[in-house]
């Protein structure tokens, strides 16, 4: 029989990064101080699981690295083998070379092979250091009062066939480690019309007869523990109570015969979610995009027939519009992820480059539910690991100094995440010693770049974003190269997102990212400039008005502005700045938006009103464009650019070299 084992392989390389991810956590945690038994345990079930996969699939190097891995893991779930530094150090050493050793299975990217080995030799070297605890060495002292057998109640769940186990396989098992005797629990099981083949009744009572260690018990319903309620007891020879041989027989057949009956789970346990490529999930966005688009031109079309006589026509019209946005919010929901899955990556981050530099740090995450499209997700990521090693080398201070400045040794960095309107705000802070004013101006002036007379601290603040700018006073393999912030901002810019920084000398910094929900398609104010229709992201807008002509004043080198409630704020005139033309209208339209803490009016001809737009990007067929973040088909079919705001606002403040 032909299958399709890249199918298979695809799950088994998803499920051991996942597996990888949840190991690193865990042995994370056992480093903070955490004994919890079921921690140790769902660690081993993952490095079993992904052994076992590797195994299946002739993936032999994984295989090779994941039994050591396994046996050190064995040993501190039976309490033979303390936690210790270098045993954790090896084993989070160890999911690292799993990681190329899987890229290398699913991309063929080449792992180094002599690290593969060191990490083996790193394992063996912990293995055969004689590590016990006093518990251990008491059980080997002591190993005479083995009970001479167990009595074990093993009844499955309903769920148990889901989780991929079988009875029969566990029974087996027992079998290898001592002779067993098996009683089959019949009590569970309904009569034949009340029978539901998904679900699992059998339950068994065995007696396994020969000192066999705890733990060797333990490791045949590892796979299990989670999926059924076990009673293990130990007892004496003459207090087993045996069943006959024939017995045993009929009720391992009945056992056979029964497991087709027990092979799923029940129905109030089934399954609640599905593995579906992203490609499928993306192709449905574009085809509700598409849908989008549709919607829009029947609106438009409709808008010249007459009411009265069309007004089931409307009323469907109205209907397809809700329909077609509650449709566009459930795709879009299932592209969305929690942020946590950016978030869990940070904590070995922090503990490797913490003990790196002798700081001691605390990393604290917050609204790690908060969700975001998995295309932002991939891409937030790489900007996000700047930002927390940008705060570990230059915002913590050293113990010494935070202890001299009456702080707590142990500097906190913050990752926090929540939802704002349109747009999901992360904020990436530390309580170190804030950013250096004088010596940022210092380095500006230094490389000749123009800086404002009297600057705000947001002006010395944004040259940070400079191409190459750095303070520090050496060049390491992690800061004082120059590069680092204007690669955080133009990666967020090309996200549609802005960043804004904010720092307290002797209190810390933070860093703030908006970013769209998602990139598929967004709310925008369609508006007329010229002879043209712009797109305005209504995340960004803040009001709309006419300008009185007493309101607009001119200031020599910064052009006109407009008076808004006391508060001045510079105008562009859109048909200038993108060079559709004059004007159209005499009385031009003001639309004030926002963008990185900074407000712009706009001056637009007209009005046209609020929809949703599907964004198009315009770079894939033709090239980047200065003040335009993508286009959209309208509903007439004509093509209109939707406007980047950020751009403006940052081509307004920009510096220019002297």
């Amino acid at each position: 029989m032909n299958m399709d084992m890249q199918r298979f392989h695809a799950t088994f390389f998803e499920e051991s990064r996942e597996g990888l991810e949840a190991m690193e956590a865990g042995l994370l945690s056992l480093e903070q101080g955490s004994r919890d038994g079921d921690l140790i345990n769902s660690i081993f079930r993952a490095a079993h699981s992904i052994k076992g996969g590797s195994a299946t699939f002739g993936f032999d190097a994984i295989a090779g690295l994941t039994h050591v891995l396994e046996t050190l893991l064995d040993e501190l779930r039976a309490g033979q083998r303390a936690v210790s530094v270098p045993a954790i150090d090896a084993m989070l050493a160890s999911v690292d070379v799993l990681r190329a050793l899987l890229a290398e299975a699913e991309h063929g990217t080449p792992a180094d092979p002599a690290a593969v080995q060191a990490i083996k030799d790193r394992l063996n070297a912990v293995l055969t250091g004689g590590e016990t605890t006093a518990a251990a060495n008491a059980e080997t002292a002591k190993g005479e009062e083995t009970p001479e057998g167990w009595r074990i109640g093993f009844t499955p769940a309903p769920s148990l066939f889901m989780s991929g186990n079988d009875p029969l396989r566990i029974i087996r098992e027992l079998e290898h480690l001592a002779p067993l005797e098996v009683a089959c629990r019949l009590d569970r099981l309904p009569g034949f019309e009340q029978m539901d083949p998904l679900e699992a009744y059998l339950a068994w009572d065995l007696g396994l007869i020969g000192k066999v260690p705890r733990s060797a018990i333990d490791d045949v319903f590892a796979w299990v523990a989670d999926d059924c309620e076990l009673d293990i007891q130990p007892m004496q020879r003459d207090a087993i109570p045996v069943a006959a041989v024939a017995a045993a027989a009929q009720a391992t057949a009945g056992v056979a015969a029964a497991a087709p009956t027990a092979s799923g789970a029940a129905n109030d346990t089934a399954e609640t979610s599905i593995r579906v490529s992203v490609d499928k999930i993306d192709g449905l966005i574009n085809l509700v995009g598409e849908l989008v688009i549709t919607q829009a031109m029947l609106k438009q079309v409709s808008g010249v027939l007459d009411q009265a006589q069309c007004e089931r026509l409307f009323a469907g019209l109205d209907l397809l519009e809700r329909n077609t946005r509650d449709l566009q919010e459930a795709v879009i929901g299932v592209r969305m992820l929690p942020v946590d899955a950016v978030f869990r990556r940070f904590p070995r981050l922090v503990r490797d480059l913490s003990a790196r530099l002798g700081k001691q740090v605390r990393l604290r995450t917050v609204g790690e539910g908060t969700e975001l499209d998995k295309g932002l997700i991939e891409r937030i990521a790489d900007p996000l690991v700047h930002l927390v090693r940008n705060s570990i080398d230059h915002g913590l201070e050293l113990p010494e100094t935070r202890r001299e400045a009456s702080k707590d040794e142990t500097g906190t960095i913050t990752l926090a995440a929540s939802h704002q309107g349109g747009h999901i705000v992360i904020e990436v802070s530390d309580d170190g010693r804030g950013l250096n004013r004088d010596r940022i101006l210092a380095k500006a002036s230094e490389r000749g770049l123009a800086v404002p007379e009297n600057p705000t601290d947001a002006q010395v603040w944004d040259l940070i974003f400079q191409p190459g700018f750095s303070t520090a006073e050496a060049v390491t393999d992690l800061s004082g190269r120059g590069v680092g912030m204007d690669v955080v901002r133009r990666n967020i810019q090309a996200l549609g997102g802005e960043v804004q920084l904010e720092s307290a000398a002797g209190n810390g910094t933070r860093v703030v990212i908006r970013l769209p929900l998602t990139l598929a398609i967004l709310d925008g104010m369609a508006v007329s400039v010229g002879e043209e229709t712009l797109i305005l992201p209504l995340g960004y807008v803040l009001e709309a008005l006419q300008p009185q002509a007493e309101d607009v004043r001119t200031i020599a080198g910064d052009g006109r502005v407009l008076r808004v409630r006391g508060e001045y704020l510079p105008m562009v005139a859109l048909n200038e700045y993108y060079r559709y033309g004059d004007p159209r209208s005499a009385d031009p339209l003001v639309v004030v938006v926002e963008a990185d803490g900074q407000k712009l009016a706009l001056e637009v001809d007209e009005l046209i009103g609020q929809q949703q737009v599907v964004v198009k990007n315009i770079e894939n067929n033709y090239r980047r464009i200065d003040g335009i973040s993508g286009a959209t088909i309208l509903g007439d079919g004509r093509v209109a650019l939707i406007v980047d705001v950020g751009g403006l606002v940052r081509s307004r403040r920009v510096p220019q070299a002297a």
